[in-house]
């Protein structure tokens, strides 16, 4: 099989992590462009006695901790000034272990060889980041959602977190209605919706009125991550797990500019 084709399959998700871990597609993709030439410069710097995906995160994290913060070159600041200032109150290495775990499905020890550190550390570092989330301003969120059970355990995981949960839609009409009507800080989307309508539309529509985060909550990840127009930053995969969705909102929230207290 030809290097191409080894990594080819794990492109779109270093893309999603790069993009969540930034709070930006274009300084994400910065990054991503970054591990590629340096793996095409000098390709030892992939370790084949790792799985693929492993060993090209490996490489991206290289690049990621020897970047120079808040330098012209820096591919994390490009588009990204507020961010950038909102995550000098945010440790960057516990940030990275609680998304690689939760975000992207590496298991501990998958997480600590990607970080080049030891599982008891991805243990602290995701412990300290979820403290550190959860002190962030509370928002007010819209689930657009058809299943009942779904939609329910999204309402819980939120509530949980301190967030108020201000309306449940089913269908992109009623989304669009709900979004109006109360300008959630923060909106859940499904990409298929009730009626056969879309998520995907229920979203473009909400963002002609108002500026507002969202992560997308759907079983075909693949649908979106096409790399063929403007992707979502923050994209989590059904069945999920409640600290995927909690790692989610939390950057959802963290890195946008005008998030909104409850």
């Amino acid at each position: 099989m030809k290097f191409s084709d080894t990594i080819a399959p794990h492109l779109p998700y270093l893309r999603r992590y790069a993009r969540a871990l930034t709070g930006s597609q274009q300084g994400g993709d910065s990054y991503v462009r970054a591990v590629l030439e340096a793996i095409l410069a000098k390709p030892t710097v992939f370790a084949h006695e790792y799985h693929p995906r492993i060993a090209l995160y490996r490489v991206f994290h290289a690049i990621w901790a020897s970047s120079t913060s808040g330098g012209e070159d820096d591919p994390s600041v490009v588009g990204n000034t507020s961010a950038d200032e909102r995550l000098q109150s945010l440790s960057p290495s516990n940030r990275e272990a609680l998304l690689l775990t939760f975000l992207e499905g590496f298991s501990r020890s998958e997480t600590a060889l990607v970080l080049n550190r030891t599982e008891a550390e991805v243990d602290h570092q995701i412990s300290s980041t979820q403290k550190e989330i959860a002190t962030q301003m509370a928002s007010r969120i819209l689930i657009i959602e058809d299943e009942s059970i779904i939609a329910l355990d999204l309402e819980r995981i939120v509530s949980q977190l301190g967030h108020e949960v201000v309306a449940v839609a089913a269908t992109r009409d009623e989304a669009v209605r709900q979004a109006l009507s109360h300008q959630p800080g923060l909106v859940l989307a499904d990409v298929r919706l009730a009626d056969g309508s879309s998520g995907i539309d229920a979203v473009t529509e909400i963002l002609r009125s108002f500026d507002v985060p969202v992560v997308f909550i759907t079983a075909y990840p693949e649908r979106l991550l096409t790399g063929e127009r403007p992707e979502p930053t923050y994209l989590v995969t059904k069945p999920f797990l409640a600290e995927t969705v909690i790692a989610a909102v939390g950057q959802a929230l963290f890195f946008h500019p005008n998030r909104q207290a409850a």
